[in-house]
């Protein structure tokens, strides 16, 4: 019999370890096995395998207690390689957070160790018998082209042959049998021909090539050429027949990349996103464990695949926060992406016009191998023009769009040229209030502002989607003289465009409109095609977006993401400012921008509009190092969240008197409630990470109230 060791799914911290299972089925690790625990049966993965001339029995007697049988080993091929389980046990560590979490992050739905998941789409296939059997020439027709072919879904046959595939099968001539669906090949004739390094490009090529460094950091001003880079790399490891990740942000920026990388290599794609459904991830999921798929695009989780020899990593955008996982393991691509590039000897190539402090920082000391391209490929950046929007509206001039982007507009449209507006908030008013005692109409589920969408005639919480009517009275008060709008959305300024440039066609791309399938993609390829003169959105129209007739982007409401408390409100705020600007005269035309914001003298703001990384690194870096945020110290974050506020603060407290070491302990602190559950949080502010996790989890290990939730945050990204 095989003994096996396994990690269970199960939603209990004390339980994170291994449980010694047998059976009588050829097993591996990395396979699923079926398991019951308590009279309950469970999904697990099977950690280790050993075989044992033992009895059950004994091996009960041996061990001191009972050890059962496993109902079922569900995969006849690991499904975590050895390389993954690794990581996945990295992660646990580097996370706080148990095994089993940090497998089922790593899998598709299809095949995450859950109990009541639904299983993969099977496919009914057809190939010929030895069986001698009398034929019609129809028939003896449709039988050979299954046989010059080996094997034919049965549906193409009988598409083909809709009067001989079902007796052909009836009498014995061929044989049906299912398999998983797999996705469709992408292998075609590459159209587009590699472009010439300009002098800057060639020079960081050659240091990559010449360097043994396993990490590098490339900063270079948006339309530096950067993609080109990374594909002049990706081309020398596909022909050392080795395979090749590239990761972006959002999954907006994914048809563009995707389109890009068909035409120039032509080799087996496979595409990996939070957009696909779950049979269709797993069809991608199959496509790199086959090797069938040389190069893969993908967002966050794309990361782990299971590869089989990667070559080249590039993590593009690699300071957007959408890297990092909100929930459980709340993992930074970053950091699995460096991990197994190290495993496979593969270059990581981390790409940014705006690299995150704390990477930047890694790059100066020598941690990443820093690389500059300071120079746009059309040698030009695009002229920025501060307005300030204070004294814009005391001029009489509209709060949504100033003269001065106005004029812009108009003078841009005129010569057939193409404009992107950006407004990092959607809906059509940010919040209305009651006229009578001023109270903000809130989430009923959270402790946030509603907005009034203009479609759905409704306000809306964008935090945990509540969708509600405008009440006839005020909650509050109970006044019924109505309500004031304050702020605007993209809703609002897609109808101020309108009215201000009728007869121009405007796209939306927001939340909203991209939120059925394939959203994205059709409202980018419309705009590529010139089917509107003007394109508006939010933070995700920012972002590695290349239309070369583009020559103008305002960005409205600028600043307002400074008004935010957390500590990475100026970076952010530069970031977004800064890869706006980029969209603007990528081609051979003259770009400019225009920033409407209210304080135009904030360094975020007055770098962003010099196009100056290194002066904003320098005066964020003194704001870091005075209130000792990263990258100057290590934090974590643990946030207790429960329906009853007092038991969710008692939990907190307990917890941080349970803490102890040479660390900086802030809280509790008090947040939001969410989705009806009051929230706090305990922050970790010291110098040694490692003892700072073996603290928190010390205390995990000792158990918390089992009606609240607990989530631990290493190396927080946000702390509102």
């Amino acid at each position: 019999m095989n003994v096996i060791e396994c990690w269970m799914e199960h939603p209990v911290r004390k339980l994170d370890t291994t449980f010694t299972y047998w059976t009588d089925e050829p097993a591996q690790s990395g396979c699923r096995v079926r398991l019951t625990l308590r009279n309950r049966s469970v999904i697990g993965f099977i950690d280790s395998v050993q075989e044992s001339d033992e009895t059950p029995d004994e091996l009960s007697k041996r061990l001191g207690y009972t050890v059962r049988k496993a109902d079922a080993v569900l995969d006849e091929v690991p499904l975590i390689t050895p390389e993954l389980r690794d990581l996945a046990l990295w992660m646990r560590e580097k996370t706080v957070s148990t095994a089993i979490a940090c497998f089922q992050a790593m899998l598709p739905a299809k095949v995450k160790p859950a109990a009541g998941r639904s299983e993969a789409v099977r496919e009914r296939y057809v190939k010929v018998s030895e069986e001698e059997t009398k034929l019609t020439p129809k028939q003896l027709e449709a039988f050979l082209y299954v046989r010059d072919h080996d094997e034919v879904k049965y549906s193409d046959l009988r598409s083909k042959y809709p009067g001989q595939a079902k007796a052909l099968v009836d009498k014995g001539a061929l044989i049906a049998y299912e398999k998983e669906k797999t996705a469709e090949s992408t292998v075609h004739t590459a159209s587009q021909q590699p472009h010439t390094l300009n002098p800057y490009q060639q020079k960081i090529m050659d240091e990559i090539e010449q360097s043994d460094d396993p990490v590098f950091l490339l900063r270079g001003v948006t339309g530096s050429g950067k993609t080109e880079i990374y594909f002049h790399l990706a081309r020398h490891v596909l022909d050392e027949g080795r395979q090749v990740l590239l990761l972006v942000p959002e999954i907006a920026l994914t048809p563009q990349m995707i389109q890009r990388v068909y035409d120039r290599f032509g080799e087996d794609l496979a595409v990996y996103h939070s957009g696909l459904n779950p049979q269709e991830k797993y069809e991608q999921y199959r496509k790199v464990r086959t090797r069938q798929a040389k190069i893969v695009v993908g967002t966050r989780s794309a990361v782990f695949l299971p590869f089989h020899d990667l070559g080249l990593i590039v993590m593009d955008e690699e300071h957007d926060s959408s890297y990092k996982q909100d929930s459980q393991p709340a993992y930074h691509c970053r950091d699995a992406a460096i991990w197994r590039g190290a495993y496979h000897h593969a270059r990581v190539i981390l790409g940014s016009a705006t690299p995150s402090l704390e990477s930047y920082a890694r790059g100066i000391r020598g941690v990443y191998h820093l690389l500059k391209l300071d120079h746009r490929v059309n040698d030009t950046l695009p002229k920025v023009t501060l307005v300030n929007m204070k004294e814009a509206v005391q001029r009489g001039e509209s709060y949504i769009l100033s003269e001065t982007l106005r004029g812009k507009m108009e003078e841009v449209l005129a010569n057939g040229r193409q404009v992107i507006l950006l407004l990092n908030r959607r809906g059509y008013h940010a919040r209305l209030s009651c006229r009578a005692c001023q109270e903000v109409i809130t989430c009923p589920h959270c402790d946030l502002a509603m907005s009034w969408h203009r479609e759905s005639r409704s306000m809306k919480c964008h935090t945990c989607g509540t969708e509600i009517r405008v009440p006839r009275i005020c909650p509050k008060c109970g006044s019924d003289s109505g309500f004031t709008a304050y702020g605007y959305g993209t809703q609002k300024l897609e109808e101020e465009v309108q009215m201000r440039f009728p007869g121009r066609k405007v796209l939306r791309m927001d939340a909203d409109t991209t939120a059925r399938k394939n959203g994205h993609e059709e409202i980018l390829k419309a705009f590529g095609r010139h089917e509107a003169d003007i394109l508006l959105g939010t933070q995700m129209i920012a972002k590695g977006l290349d239309y070369p007739d583009v020559t103008l982007v305002g960005v409205l409401n600028g600043d307002d993401g400074l008004a935010r408390t957390d500590f990475r409100s100026c970076e952010t705020t530069f970031d977004l400012l800064m890869q706006a600007a980029g969209r603007s005269g990528r081609a051979q035309d003259h770009g400019e921008v225009v920033f409407q914001v209210y304080h135009p003298d904030h360094y975020a703001v007055s770098c962003a509009a010099q196009q100056d990384y290194e002066s904003f690194f320098v005066n964020e870096m003194h704001f870091r190092h005075a209130g000792m945020y990263p990258p100057y110290t290590y934090m974590i974050a643990v946030t207790f969240s429960g329906m009853d506020p007092s038991r969710t603060e008692a939990a907190a407290m307990e917890f941080k008197r349970a803490l102890s070491g040479n660390f900086k302990v802030i809280g509790v602190l008090q947040l939001l409630r969410i989705n009806d559950r009051s929230r706090c949080r305990i922050l970790l502010k010291g110098k040694d990470p490692q003892e700072m996790r073996t603290a928190v989890r010390k205390v995990l290990d000792q158990g918390i109230d089992s009606k609240v939730s607990v989530k631990v945050d290493v190396d927080p990204m946000t702390l509102d």
